[in-house]
């Protein structure tokens, strides 16, 4: 008995613990893309703007539909209505009057409308509006998916330049603990002055702040990117790509050289549906000056009552139905509808001079993004050069400095040269990818 209240315990323990812990995830970068796109709180919601906007189209089109309504009223008479009437018709004398009362107390009418709209010319145009409504939802989508694959690349790169920064910090941190702890033991057989090993503790505090720093950056870098990637930012993520892997898989300046088509570009589309909303705009004006056509049928049953008994077997009802066609034709409206459509025609000029200034300055985005990615790797080249030179520098001044060649101030100028290329070259890997994003982004690259 005591085994199995042990057995039952223990597991309910290892549920209760696998229900706490957090959900886990890998990623590279591709697909922490492909994760996002479908899981970041942007993209669920301009997903479900596209439903709505398909909805609305329906609603749009069933205004052209045939219209069924029904409904009961019933009317409760307490005090009737009194009227006054010659009392001679009644056989009384002529020049009296006498107040009756005309009516039932208890009225009933069940009745059933159909309708249908013939022609209208802003139904027709409200349809063509419709269409445009959704695609422009659907645009706006792929326009959220371009800002969020953009921000992914951005994010998931800045967590992995603050975990090559800690990296290369540690290193660097070691090596002076080292050399800190043979300048110390040096300066103890009195071969060396006091100020070199205070020169190279100022270093070290410098490194500490800085790996610190890091740390943290590393952690909100983490945070900012499960907001992006739609998860919850206590659960463990772990990225798979390295950051010296995604730079070179980015190194391609023949993409730079691609004719770039603004029309294919999703703000120029995004800019062209306003335009054509705006036509459709000034089309519903117009056509405001078309007469409208429509009909109806009703049908329904009445009853009155001196008592409530409606629902009483062998009651009377009486039937009744009717039919009508109505035509509405606008004549004059004192030049009210001619303004609202000269209104209309000079919002549709503004959007087409929106449209042009959009293309033209797409125009200069991609010639910005294309000459930064280009300086990008550029700038990677040189500081993986320059990395090169200052890691030789300070492998000598190092030396130097061991052998009492150098003082500490060349040796320290030495390190901060070369913890500066160090975070320079990270920094151009990470703006390759970047800019790189930037760039597809323009041209519309998925």
């Amino acid at each position: 008995m005591k085994n199995k209240i042990a057995l039952t315990f223990l597991l309910i323990v290892s549920v209760l613990q696998a229900q706490e812990k957090p959900q886990s995830y890998s990623f590279s970068l591709q697909q922490a893309i492909d994760h996002a796109l479908k899981n970041n709180y942007a993209a669920i919601n301009a997903g479900r703007d596209i439903e709505a906007s398909k909805e609305k189209k329906w609603e749009t089109t069933a205004m052209g539909l045939p219209q069924i309504n029904a409904g009961v009223n019933y009317q409760n008479n307490f005090v009737l209505q009194k009227s006054v009437i010659p009392a001679e018709f009644f056989g009384g004398t002529p020049g009296e009057y006498a107040t009756v009362a005309f009516g039932t107390k208890h009225n009933m009418v069940a009745s059933a409308t159909l309708s249908q709209l013939i022609f209208d010319g802003s139904y027709i145009v409200a349809l063509q509006a419709s269409k445009t409504y959704l695609k422009y939802y659907q645009n706006a989508k792929l326009n959220t998916d371009s800002e969020i694959k953009e921000m992914v690349i951005n994010s998931y790169g800045n967590v992995l330049l603050a975990e090559e920064s800690i990296a290369i910090l540690e290193k660097n941190k070691a090596t002076l603990e080292k050399t800190l702890f043979d300048t110390r033991e040096t300066f103890k057989n009195g071969l060396i002055e006091e100020e070199n090993v205070e020169q190279l503790q100022i270093t070290l505090t410098s490194i500490n702040s800085t790996l610190n720093y890091n740390k943290r950056l590393l952690e909100l870098a983490y945070k900012m990117l499960k907001i992006n990637l739609g998860i919850n930012i206590d659960a463990e993520l772990k990225l798979t790509d390295k950051l010296d892997n995604l730079s070179t898989s980015n190194l391609d300046l023949a993409f730079s050289k691609n004719e770039f088509v603004p029309a294919e570009n999703i703000n120029y589309q995004m800019a062209l549906n306003f335009q054509e909303q705006r036509q459709l705009e000034y089309k519903l004006e117009r056509s405001k000056a078309l007469p409208t056509l429509s009909a109806n049928f009703n049908y329904g049953y009445n009853a009155f009552r001196d008592e409530f008994s409606f629902f009483e077997n062998n009651q009377n009802w009486f039937n009744y139905s009717n039919m009508g066609i109505g035509l509405n034709i606008p004549i004059f409206s004192s030049l009210a509808r001619s303004s609202r459509t000269q209104q209309a025609k000079i919002a549709l000029d503004q959007a087409k001079t929106q449209l042009t200034e959009t293309e033209q300055k797409l125009k200069l985005q991609y010639e910005k993004a294309k000459s930064e990615y280009e300086y990008s790797i550029e700038q990677y080249a040189t500081s993986k050069n320059n990395l090169s030179l200052a890691e030789r520098i300070e492998n000598k001044q190092q030396i130097k400095f061991r052998e009492g060649l150098s003082s500490s101030f060349d040796f320290t100028e030495a390190q901060q040269q070369l913890y500066s290329k160090q975070q320079a070259y990270l920094q151009s890997m990470v703006d390759i990818i970047n800019k790189k994003a930037a760039l597809e982004k323009i041209v519309n690259k998925n």
